[in-house]
């Protein structure tokens, strides 16, 4: 007797992604808050703290107005983590998420940020399609994580194809090159999501799904819980600060995944996030 099969109708998903597109755009989730709050008493800089006092009161008013915490409401990124005993009825998967971020912006007065051509540059008026990571897993369930990621930070991520003589010091090294470059234009305090490893593309997509790891979890690997913890105090110590205006808070966390990689390379993707880090999970 196989596996028991589950069915969901694809207009769930549509649903949980419209509501979740417009809550990730005016909630900060609770890692990042406790972050925020973290950083708001350890800052050392007057101007600093009263940086991070505004921005703070500014996620209070965006709650509270529901208004969206940042006028950049982010070109909306999508993991699927589907169980492979599910069976989705009702439409394509695919239509059934980009109808959710529609439906979503349109609705929730988001800003609509995308454009249909990357050349052309016509905007599409509802802020589809969505980027959509598909990742097929054990069990019926489906785990859906939304992040709207604005540009300003997506702009100053990089990706460097490292020698493997480079080691563990090339790799500080071009973390801390990709925060020092992006300096006050990913909106500091940031979240540096870096992957180390695979390919070419799949370094990127690491470092893209340590952004959407809770900032306050650290990788099971040691030395990748050390490189975290020091990349961490590294970037605090550039000085860059809240807002690029000084201080000892540049980043509220340093989230690094590994992946398996061949003997001639050593990819090292930076994947940089704003101080409000938008994302959100929601399992059905």
């Amino acid at each position: 007797m196989g596996e028991q099969i589950r069915t969901v109708d694809v207009a769930e998903v549509t649903r949980h992604i419209r509501e979740m597109c417009i809550e990730a755009n005016h909630f900060l989730s609770p890692d990042m808050e406790s972050a925020m709050r973290r950083a708001a008493e350890t800052e050392r800089a007057p101007l600093g703290r009263q940086i991070l006092a505004q921005l703070q009161d500014n996620l209070k008013i965006a709650g509270e107005d529901r208004i969206p915490i940042c006028q950049d409401t982010g070109m909306a990124v999508i993991f699927l983590e589907v169980g492979q005993d599910v069976h989705l009825t009702g439409g394509v998967l695919e239509d059934a998420v980009n109808e959710g971020v529609r439906q979503g912006y349109t609705e929730g007065y988001l800003r609509k940020s995308v454009v249909g051509d990357p050349l052309l540059r016509e905007n599409t008026k509802d802020n589809t399609p969505a980027v959509i990571h598909y990742e097929i897993v054990p069990g019926d369930r489906i785990m859906i994580t939304v992040a709207p990621k604005g540009f300003g930070s997506e702009n100053m991520s990089r990706i460097f194809m490292l020698k493997p003589a480079d080691g563990i010091e090339g790799v500080k090294n071009a973390i801390l090159t990709a925060v020092q470059d992006a300096g006050p234009n990913a909106c500091p305090p940031m979240v540096v999501g870096v992957g180390i490893g695979g390919t070419f593309e799949k370094c990127a997509l690491l470092a893209k799904k340590a952004l959407v790891r809770p900032a306050d979890s650290h990788s099971p690997i040691p030395y990748v819980r050390e490189l975290e913890e020091e990349m961490l105090a590294k970037i605090n110590g550039t000085g860059i600060g809240p807002g690029g205006l000084g201080g000892t808070t540049t980043a509220l966390a340093v989230n690094i995944n590994t992946y398996p990689t061949h003997i001639a390379g050593l990819p090292v993707a930076v994947n940089i996030c704003c101080h409000v880090n938008r994302h959100i999970v929601r399992t059905i």
